[in-house]
């Protein structure tokens, strides 16, 4: 019940059609030949609380990177990746995003571009949290 709540008001259809049209979030998806989506990324504004010890001037937000399980391994995670840090270096000096701490792949990936943890953060959903690693990449 409170995952279905947390879905529900996390990315209703309004709030992503005025992201789609804003100049402050970019929004890309990989499809397959048949229309498939395969993967995608938003990136916008940041929008969680930092350890203060981070600069929040001049930075930008991962806020979604998903690939289809079946995707996984074939370029699109890359592809992604790379049009959301040229999208972010023509915005701002740093990229920061939030992992899963038990989503190792996730992390290795994100260490590949230069990506490191700077900080631990506590992902509520009801009751339930979850540890996130807040990640930074310097542009």
């Amino acid at each position: 019940a409170d995952l279905a709540t947390f879905l529900a008001g996390w990315n209703p259809p309004d709030r992503v059609r005025a992201q789609i049209a804003s100049d402050d979030h970019g929004i890309a998806l990989v499809r397959s030949e048949a229309g498939a989506i395969l993967g995608y990324i938003k990136m916008g504004p940041v929008d969680f609380d930092l350890p203060e010890d981070q600069p929040t001037d001049d930075a930008v937000e991962l806020h979604q990177l998903y690939v289809a399980e079946a995707a996984k391994g074939t370029g699109v995670a890359v592809a992604l990746m790379e049009w959301g840090i040229a999208w972010a270096r023509e915005r701002a000096s740093i990229l920061y995003l939030t992992v899963f701490t038990e989503n190792e792949r996730a992390q290795a990936f994100y260490r590949r571009y230069g990506f490191y943890d700077v900080g631990r953060n506590e992902f509520r959903v009801g009751n339930h949290v979850d540890e996130d690693r807040f990640y930074r990449l310097d542009l």
